[in-house]
């Protein structure tokens, strides 16, 4: 096993990770941010940027909705060229990097990305940052107009698209970013890149040139803190369950005697493990009651949505995994995948508990929090099936207590 000493993690591909969760949200279309990233690079190199420049626009593209957790919301961005409220995701991604070193610097373009060009050019902001943050308000709104004809007649109704643009030309958008467009635009390869099978491609093959930044494992922590947010936020009534299950997770991984970098690594895939709710309908992370068995069928695909988010960073394999086994049983009853017990290491139990006992303390809609011999009777129904593991149970009812606080957020 990775000693967390030596564990340095790409800053690059971490970014893409964030883009495919925050993607999710989109349901149907979960390339947005790829479009985006992609658009306001080939602008950056018609407008004659440097190469750190081009990659910085093509991240900042791929980062631009990390405050977005709601299909609510996204419906909204995506189908109104001017949404009034727009400004609150990008309040909300400004607040989420600001003060996370490695993203910082894209703090203040992310803030101001559907500021108004002429508006934007009289605040206190630095040339730079002004330029990117509209770069991106311009790149968004291009994929906005185009999202409905990739696979069919984008190549007809770039016309139409360049028009539009055109009309905010001096008022939403910065009139030099406007003509290098017109020039970009030009090329029909422009248009069919942005298509789905093509963008990805892109996208991978970006993944592959290595960022001048290692993310530590400190670093790591709070990036995964950002992600937790991010997730915890899609539901009232999921907020804080990934940092309760984080923290539960990493009190009883210590509390066993693991070694230190295991209790680090348990804590970070308890923060990342619900990745893949962000792809869930609104409506059935909220249902007040049971789930029909459709829905049941669709919520049962998160924790795989999970494991491909994570999967391809180099160095988070483990992580991956323990994070994306938090609903599999050791009897082989559980989802997605069904692993032979053995291939359940002792992280992976650990963060199985944690999940099911901070859910169970938590108010859901359709029932409040249970108290803790009610969780007790629960955990131990699953260990004496089989689902969960035995020992990890019966350590947990030793520490009782000390559980039921950290789950409640109170410790």
């Amino acid at each position: 096993m990775s000693t967390f000493s030596k564990l340095e993690i790409d800053l690059r591909q971490m970014i893409i990770a964030i883009e495919t969760a925050v993607s999710l949200v989109g349901m149907n279309d979960t390339n947005h941010g790829k479009r985006v990233g992609y658009i306001a690079s080939q602008l950056g190199y018609q407008l004659g940027f440097n190469d750190q420049a081009i990659q910085f626009s093509f991240d900042l593209g791929l980062l631009h909705d990390c405050g977005v957790s709601t299909e609510q919301m996204h419906s909204h961005l995506v189908n109104q060229f001017d949404w009034c409220d727009a400004h609150i995701h990008c309040g909300i991604g400004y607040r989420l990097l600001k003060d996370f070193e490695p993203l910082s610097g894209f703090a203040i373009p992310i803030l101001y990305h559907h500021t108004p060009w002429e508006k934007l050019n009289r605040l206190d902001v630095s040339i730079q940052d002004t330029r990117m943050a509209n770069l991106i308000f311009l790149a968004d709104r291009v994929d906005v107009l185009a999202a409905g004809h990739y696979e069919t007649d984008i190549l007809l109704a770039r016309e139409e698209i360049v028009k539009s643009v055109t009309n905010y030309k001096g008022t939403y958008f910065d009139p030099e970013i406007v003509n290098a467009f017109h020039q970009v635009e030009k090329s029909e390869a422009f248009w069919i890149a942005l298509q789905d099978r093509h963008i990805t491609r892109y996208t991978w093959d970006m993944s592959q040139f290595e960022s001048s930044k290692l993310l530590s494992i400190s670093q790591l922590k709070q990036l995964s803190l950002i992600l937790a947010y991010i997730v915890d936020q899609k539901s009232p009534f999921t907020a804080q369950h990934s940092v309760g299950v984080a923290s539960l997770a990493r009190y009883i991984a210590s509390s066993l005697g693991l070694l230190s970098e295991q209790c680090e690594k348990i804590e970070i895939a308890g923060l990342l493990h619900d990745l893949g709710k962000l792809h869930i309908p609104d409506h059935i992370l909220g249902k007040p009651g049971p789930l029909s068995d459709i829905e049941r069928a669709i919520m049962n695909q998160h924790s795989y949505e999970t494991y491909e988010i994570l999967r391809h960073i180099k160095g988070l394999e483990d992580i991956a995994c323990w994070a994306a086994f938090h609903h599999e049983g050791l009897n082989g009853v559980g989802y997605p995948f069904h692993p032979h017990q053995k291939e359940l290491s002792i992280e992976s139990r650990i963060i199985a508990v944690a999940d099911i006992f901070q859910a169970l303390v938590q108010d859901r809609p359709y029932r409040s929090g249970m108290p803790l011999n009610k969780v007790i009777d629960i955990l131990d129904e699953f260990a004496s099936s089989g689902k969960l593991d035995q020992n990890i149970v019966d350590h947990a009812k030793k520490h009782g207590e000390e559980c039921f606080e950290i789950a409640k957020g109170n410790s």
